[in-house]
């Protein structure tokens, strides 16, 4: 899998990193990257990271809370069921591996590693470009 495929909130972030064979680092970089995008597309800059993936992708949005839906009929079985899983996938994305690329040391992540995770952070990251904005009523 060519990591130059993926989304290119991913890897316009990655790119010069993953290059240089920085991996750990150009996972890390396209988490932000991926953080940034949700921020500007829902106009929130007050949260970030799990935080603003808990809030965007919450079940119960409070009375003027804008939140992510992926398009579509949203009493569908398979569109209630993908939107669902948005939330803990995002958590798990930004919990288990933007938070281990940034805070680990010591020798940097080899090559299959790093394009695992960036695969995963280019799901999140197309499904969040996918997602229309919402506000809770």
């Amino acid at each position: 899998m060519p990591a130059d495929q993926f989304h290119p909130w991913i890897w316009d972030a990655a790119r010069t990193f993953w290059e240089s064979k920085h991996y750990r680092k150009a996972v890390d970089v396209a988490a932000n990257a991926v953080n940034a995008h949700t921020q500007a597309k829902v106009g929130r800059t007050d949260v970030f990271d799990t935080d603003l993936m808990n809030q965007v992708f919450t079940d119960k949005p409070k009375s003027g809370q804008v939140y992510l839906r992926l398009p579509g009929d949203q009493t569908d079985l398979t569109i209630k069921s993908r939107n669902r899983a948005l939330r803990p996938f995002a958590e798990g994305c930004f919990s288990g591996i933007r938070n281990h690329a940034a805070h680990e040391h010591g020798p940097d992540w080899d090559e299959q590693k790093a394009l695992e995770c960036l695969a995963a952070l280019s799901i999140l990251a197309r499904w969040i470009d996918e997602c229309a904005v919402m506000r809770g009523t």
